[in-house]
């Protein structure tokens, strides 16, 4: 009996595609889109960005009819709010820069989804993303780079569980974009030529800061003190919700040269901004700790770190220590001075093309 798989499709390219190579491969394939719009308005905003709206809904639906899947549209409304939106806003508020996909990931289409499809008798779930899966000889799952650097989505998926990984399938790591296009050109696909979604899906204009503002309402910091480095009061800033490390434009304020966010301090809705080199460091702590290709991270052993999406990674050592409280946290030492650490963003440490685990930036 062929096993069953529910694809995650966002009627993009890529989901679609992972849709026709399972199908392909003899997999009982079912289509679902998540619903996650919270109302009519944000639905037409995120179909503006392509990915989980209206119209994506639509390209989904044709793309099954042509593969001849069921096709189904979950709700996921509640849980993206708590999960994703929630979490956003309340990052913000706290000073951080959060990463909504990571969230997304985690806890919408793998913790949610991949309950959902168990209830329906799925073997497994699969997604577009351009990472693969693989088992090391000590029986653990762990992600590994895609073919195309270019593309390469690992970084947001470091937070996945053994569990998951293991009731996952992500064919299109296999492929690079172009490969992936002209598959679905030959397979008569309506979405071979779509852009590619980007952004985050439920801020359509780009402004996080303006989004935080309207979610808190009257909770929202407001104006506070621009500080220099040496805690002096050099300017009034709009609300730390919109500013975030390493940030030079939209500041404000002219200073004659050249100046970067360097902290912002919620408690006293300060922000600080001092010199290019003051951006720079060469250390960083890390908690809520995530492993993938091993138990631990092994002290000995030689890393490469990423600390955003677009990083290319720096090689890294890294070492256990204890925080205030108690809690075990990660030192990483890099090897050569990184620009913009950003508490709220992701660490993730790579072993060769292995994704060895990660956590969230102090």
């Amino acid at each position: 009996m062929a096993k069953k798989v529910v694809v995650g499709m966002s009627g993009g390219v890529d989901s679609s595609v992972a849709a026709y190579l399972l199908k392909e491969q003899g997999y009982e394939v079912i289509g679902v889109t998540m619903q996650i719009w919270q109302n009519e308005e944000q639905a037409c905003s995120i179909e503006e960005k392509g990915c989980c709206g209206l119209s994506a809904v639509e390209d989904a639906r044709r793309v099954a009819a042509v593969l001849d899947i069921p096709y189904y549209v979950m709700n996921f409304k509640n849980e993206f709010r708590r999960d994703v939106m929630d979490y956003f806003v309340r990052e913000y508020r706290q000073g951080r820069t959060p990463n909504p996909c990571i969230a997304c990931n985690r806890f919408v289409k793998w913790d949610a989804l991949l309950a959902r499809s168990r209830e329906i008798g799925a073997d497994y779930i699969a997604t577009g993303h351009y990472a693969r899966i693989a088992r090391n000889d000590k029986g653990r799952y762990y992600i590994r780079n895609s073919v195309t650097a270019a593309k390469d989505q690992t970084y947001v998926l470091y937070s996945l569980t053994q569990d998951q990984l293991a009731h996952t399938l992500m064919p299109v790591g296999e492929y690079e974009k172009p490969m992936v296009r002209q598959i679905a050109q030959e397979a008569n696909l309506p979405v071979a030529h779509k852009p590619d979604s980007e952004d985050i899906c439920f801020i359509p204009d780009g402004d996080a800061g303006a989004f935080v503002d309207r979610e808190l309402g009257e909770m929202a910091p407001g104006e506070g003190d621009y500080l220099n480095t040496a805690g002096e009061v050099i300017g009034r800033h709009k609300g730390i919700t919109h500013y975030t490390i390493g940030q030079r434009k939209g500041l404000g304020i002219a200073a004659g040269h050249r100046i970067f966010v360097t902290k912002i301090d919620a408690a006293k809705n300060t922000v600080t901004l001092g010199e290019s080199e003051e951006v720079f460091t060469d250390h960083l702590y890390g908690d809520h700790l995530c492993y993938m290709e091993q138990e631990r991270f092994d002290e000995t052993m030689e890393y490469t770190a990423k600390i955003r999406y677009s990083d290319p990674g720096t090689p890294c050592r890294v070492t256990y220590e204890k925080d205030e409280g108690g809690e075990e946290i990660l030192r990483v030492d890099f090897l050569q001075k990184v620009r913009a650490v950003t508490p709220g963003q992701a660490l993730v440490l790579y072993h060769g093309e292995a994704v060895a685990g990660g956590g969230v930036i102090r």
